[in-house]
């Protein structure tokens, strides 16, 4: 059975947003079978939808299974990984512009504001997500205007991902000009061999 990637995008997102075209593209080549699913109402994304969602798409998973999360989409990968059966490892992930602590730049909307509570302060596990991950990576930019640095701590320290910061990339968005991220193909590439 072939080497399967899920592309999960975040808030606000959509499958042929900025990168997510180029990278499935790119997989594909190499023999991937990859899935860029249009999450739940994406403006106001709830985990009750999202994570069902993630979980329907992807069927069994299994150590031939590969997730690239993009913002929200890290939350969705993470909280889907918590609620496997404990005997249930993937091949890994790939989180860009991930968060479990905070996010910057949402303050003045009060509709914005009550997702980024809803998704920060429902109840997240690390300890349970981790032993299904073979390996992962988490990647973000020095200058991301939603991800503060101190997000990268959860990944380190409690996910044991390799953490990866990019220079000028801000959040890793089609909308600001990010249309490949190279590191993401060769990760993959690594996790998969």
């Amino acid at each position: 059975m072939a080497k399967r990637v899920f592309i999960v995008h975040g808030w606000d997102g959509f499958p042929g947003e900025g990168w997510f075209p180029w990278l499935k593209m790119e997989l594909e080549a190499k023999g991937f079978e990859v899935f860029v699913p249009q999450m739940p109402d994406a403006s106001n994304p709830r985990i009750q939808n999202w994570v069902p969602a993630v979980k329907q798409v992807v069927g069994s998973p299994d150590q031939d299974t590969y997730f690239v999360g993009h913002s929200m989409g890290c939350q969705a990968i993470a909280r889907y990984l918590e609620s496997l059966p404990e005997d249930v490892v993937v091949g890994g992930a790939i989180f860009v512009a991930g968060f479990f602590k905070r996010l910057t730049g949402v303050d003045n909307n009060p509709e914005e504001k009550e997702i980024d509570r809803h998704w920060l302060t429902t109840p997240l596990d690390l300890a349970k997500v981790k032993p299904h991950l073979k390996r992962s990576v988490a990647l973000f930019s020095d200058d991301d205007p939603f991800v503060p640095a101190d997000n990268q701590g959860d990944f380190k320290e409690k996910l044991g991902s390799e953490v990866i910061v990019e220079h000028g990339k801000k959040h890793f968005s089609g909308s600001t000009g990010t249309l490949e991220i190279p590191v993401v193909l060769e990760k993959l590439l690594e996790m998969a061999k």
